[in-house]
Order: C-alpha cells, then structure tokens, then sequence
C-alpha cells in the first residue's frame, strides 16, 4: 500500500510520524548504550573481584591442595567469563549502538530533504491556486462592470432626453467593458487549466513520489531496527560457546576436588619425623614407707610386686599434661620460628623434604648451566674454524660467566647435601640414643614437646612435678661430640628463655655437654630442638647441653618465641 495514493492530503501526520521514528532511533540507541554500559560495568567488577581473591603470595608459599587449586581454576574461569561481557560490550557498542547514531544522522538528513521537496511542490501549487483566484475575482469584477455599463446605456438608448454624445459614450464604454471582461475571462479560464494541470502533477505526480520515498525510507527504519535488534542478540549468542566452556572448566574445577589427595598433602606437609610418644611408667612414691600391720596397709609386699598390682594412673583433666597437649601445634597456631637458609628451624622430616626439593632445584639450574657452557665452547669452536661467522674472543666473558654460575650453584649443591647428609645422620642417631636410654631407665621414648620437637622426658610438661625419693639411675646419652663444635662460636651469650630443675644427676662426661646434680636448678638458652637435648647455662656462667628428659623445664612468658607451660 502506497503512501502517495492513499495519504495524499496526509503531509503533516507524515511528517510528525518520521519525526517519531527518529526519536524512537535515539531511544533504543540509548537503552544499548545503557546496557552496554552495565556489562563493561559488570567485566570490571567481575574483574576487580578475581583480582580481589587471587594469590598474592609466592609460588612456594602456593596451597597444593586440590580445593585451593580448584577455587583457582574456577577464578581463572570467571576471569575469561568477564573478558566474554567485555567482548559483548564491544559488540553492542560497535555493531548496535555506532550503527544507530550513524543511521540516525543519515536518517534526519534524508527526511529532511523530503520534506523540503513537498514543502516546494505545495508552495508551488498555492502560488498556481492564488493566480488562478486573482483572475477570477478580476474576471468577476469585470463582468460586473460590463454588466453596469450595459445597464447605463440601456438607460440613455432609451431616455430622448439624452444627447447622442452621451449615447455614444455610454456605449463606448459598455463595450470597453465588455472587452476587458472578456480578457478577464480568457485569463481566468488560462490559470483555471493552468492550476488544475499543477494540482494534478501536484497530487499525482509530485506528492506520490515525495510520499514513496518517505515511505521507503521510514520502511528501511524499520528493517534497520530489525537488524539491531539481531545483532544485540548476536552479540550475546557469539559468546555462548566461549562462556560454556567457561562454566565446563569450573564444573571440571569442581570434580577436580579430591578429599583423599588433600589428607595426603596435609601429611606431607606436617610430617614431623617424630615417633608418637610412649606409655608413662607407674612410679610408686611409696615404696619406702614402712606401716604396721593394723593400718591395714600391706609393707612387705616386694618392690616389683608393688608396681605391678598398682593400678594404672587415671586421666586427669586438672593434670599439667593434659593443659600441655591443648599447646600443641595439632589444634593451637605453631609458634613461628625465623627461616634459616638450612631449613633448621623445621622438624628433622620437613627439613629432610625442603632441602631435597632444594637440592632438585639446584641440580636443575646447574644442568641448563652446564648446557649452556656446551653451547657456547661448540660456538666458540665453529667461530675459531670459520672467522668471517663471528670473534670467538668475544664468547670468552659469557663463558667466564657462565663457569662462574656453575662453581656457585655447586658450592651451594655441596652445601645443601651435607646439611641433608647431617639431617639423616642425626635420625639414625637419634633414634640410637632412643633405643639406649630404653634399656637403661624405660622412660617412654618419642615424646614431642611443646614446641613440636621430640624430647624423651616424662615430666618436662609438669610445672610441679611429685620429686622422686631414689630416681631411677639413668643411662649416660650418648651425643655425637662434632654435633656441638658450632654451636659455641657466638661471641655474645644466648638470652635465658626459661629455666629448668634437674631431675637426675647427669656427669656431662662427652664434649658439649653440662654436668648437673640432682635438684639443680639451670637457666634454659635454647629449646630442643628435636634432637632430645636442651641446651642450659649454670649460675656459674658454664653452658652446655644436658638430656631433655632429666629436666622439668619451665618457660618465661615474656622471652620471645617462648611458651610457659603449666
């Protein structure tokens, strides 16, 4: 249906409906231009938020756990799923919103060129229309004036009063008149065909054409919107894969979860190396009171009898050890110790781990070294052979250089097997001195003290222990006499972190370590630190080490690092 023929006399509606379109044009330009806004607003707070909860430590520092790795993976999904709203906001901004704006300028010129075109035509036609209405008003007035004039001489024709000049006059100028009316008449007749020719180009013609492309152009308005509204879908639809696959890696993230491999890695992790600790021995305080008979009491039961009918000591929730095992490191934070090049201030196990992992690492960056200098030598060989390919004097600094590298990262190798070679001497004998203490006084063997180092006492977590009447002869440690020759060298003393009480003399008889007596009391310098030896220093000034398990230690509470435990 065609707006020429059917909107002929419609020009002001047409006009007011092409202005509508273009401000619906700019409507919807600004509702994706709204939208797009939102999702770039949406990339960056997805962004800003992936940013927010990613590692911030170093890669050694990393979690290894399959669910801090999977929530990871599922952060670097959701940073590809905002880089996907970002790609939909470039899609709308260039394909939807840059096309509307453009179309719309182009759409306001044309509109504006057509509508000055039927403007013209309309004024064209009314300038036709006014002289054709001049020529009929003069025509009009001019047949009036005949019509007087022939009034007037037919008045004088027939009055005999009249002179004959007046006659003639009043004829002359009845046919003058007439004669003017009908030029009238023949010029309103000419502006009458001539108007009505112009109106029928006007409507037929003229208008029908302005109106079509009007038309035409309001229709391709209409597909245009059409299109964007495909591509605003468009721009959503292409990324569907992408964000799929981003929703399948989290999914994959998620299964990837693995409760087993985590309880392994928390293993790994924590592993001391220490052995859990032993059964406390029944110690019987009674053996040396003598009762009579009427108490009831029996006094001649004999020693070994005596301990073997007693009756094992019950749990005690007000017991010092009780309070001490809420201190260990399972449930409570581990006091921080400092990070020592040789991984000393960790447990004999993850000390053992971190310098093999160490040495790995070093062996690794020795052999792209050594792969380098080979490199470089063959380099060398083919620039000496062929002089014109290169100066083989000018690979001599990277060579030098590179044999510099190589002799640090073996020193450092060297370095680190020995601390791992003394690591697993130490095990093997610690666990010597275990077996020899066992067969000498019994006391439980493995015992992890409160600073998560293995110890072999049985009351250095009492604050007030019962003190025995006859202890138990202990048997002499044996400690290795170079495991303390650097252990002495400091020119300024060790601050006194605690003190202990002895609990059995001790003759200090190998190198490195104290004698003490029995109910002495040692300022404690040095916690054990695994080995079952605790390092003290007498009032006299003398230090040295003395057996963990012979001591009942106490620590201060204001010594840093250091834990009082009661």
């Amino acid at each position: 249906m065609s707006w020429g023929t059917e909107l002929w006399d419609q020009f002001d509606n047409l006009d007011k409906h092409t202005q509508w379109g273009i401000d619906f044009i700019e409507r919807y330009a600004k509702f994706v231009k709204e939208r797009l806004d939102i999702e770039q607003t949406y990339a960056k707070q997805l962004r800003n938020l992936v940013k927010k909860y990613c590692p911030k430590r170093s890669k050694e520092e990393e979690p290894r756990f399959t669910s801090c790795l999977s929530f990871y993976s599922v952060l670097n999904e959701l940073n590809d799923y905002a880089g996907q709203r970002e790609v939909v906001a470039e899609e709308m901004s260039h394909k939807v919103y840059g096309e509307l704006m453009r179309y719309s300028q182009d759409f306001k010129a044309e509109r504006k060129h057509h509508l000055q075109e039927g403007r013209k035509a309309q004024q064209h036609l009314d300038h036709c229309w006014k002289q054709m209405d001049n020529s009929k008003r003069k025509f009009e007035r001019e047949c009036k004036e005949a019509e007087k004039s022939q009034i007037t001489y037919d008045r004088l024709d027939n009055d005999i009063n009249a002179t004959k000049s007046e006659v003639e006059k009043a004829k002359a100028q009845f046919y003058l008149r007439t004669h003017m009316a009908d030029e009238s008449k023949n010029e309103y007749a000419a502006q009458l065909q001539n108007f009505n020719g112009e109106q029928w180009k006007n409507f037929n013609n003229a208008i029908p054409h302005i109106f079509k492309n009007l038309q035409d152009m309001d229709e391709r308005r209409t597909v245009k919107l059409g299109e964007t509204y495909r591509s605003f879908a468009e721009a959503e639809r292409r990324v569907i894969p992408i964000v799929s696959k981003c929703l399948e890696g989290m999914v994959s993230a998620a299964k990837a979860v693995d409760s087993r491999k985590d309880s392994i890695i928390v293993v790994e992790s924590f592993k001391s190396g220490f052995d859990p600790p032993g059964d406390f021995p029944f110690e019987d305080f009674s053996q040396h009171l003598s009762r009579s008979g009427s108490d009831g009491t029996i006094s001649s039961t004999p020693k070994v009898e005596r301990e073997r009918e007693a009756p094992a000591p019950r749990s005690d929730p007000k017991h010092p050890m009780s309070k001490t095992k809420n201190k260990l490191w399972l449930f409570g934070k581990k006091p921080k110790a400092p990070s020592l090049e040789d991984y000393s201030h960790l447990p004999p196990e993850q000390r053992r781990k971190r310098l093999q992992q160490r040495i790995d690492e070093l062996g690794k960056e020795l052999q792209k070294e050594i792969d380098q200098r080979d490199a470089l030598n063959k380099m060398k060989d083919v620039y000496e052979k062929n002089p014109q390919m290169g100066d083989p004097i000018s690979l001599q600094p990277k060579i030098s250089e590179t044999m510099c590298n190589m002799e640090k990262l073996r020193s450092e190798l060297h370095k680190n097997e020995t601390w791992l070679s003394e690591v697993e001497g130490k095990q093997s004998s610690r666990g010597d001195r275990r077996h020899s203490a066992d067969n000498h006084h019994h006391t439980p063997q493995g015992r992890e003290s409160p600073e998560g180092s293995y110890t072999d006492d049985t009351t250095q977590e009492h604050q007030t222990p019962q003190k025995r009447t006859t202890p138990p002869k202990p048997g002499q440690p044996n400690p290795d006499p170079h495991e303390f020759d650097d252990e002495f060298d400091d020119d300024d003393p060790l601050p006194v972190i605690g003190h202990c009480k002895a609990l059995y003399s001790f003759d200090g008889q190998n190198e490195g370590t104290l004698v003490m007596a029995d109910d002495e009391v040692l300022y404690i310098i040095e916690e054990d630190k695994g080995d079952g030896w605790t390092r003290a220093r007498k009032q006299s000034g003398e230090e040295g080490y003395v057996p963990t398990s012979y001591v009942e230690i106490t620590m201060e509470k204001n010594s840093k690092g250091a834990v009082t435990y009661i």
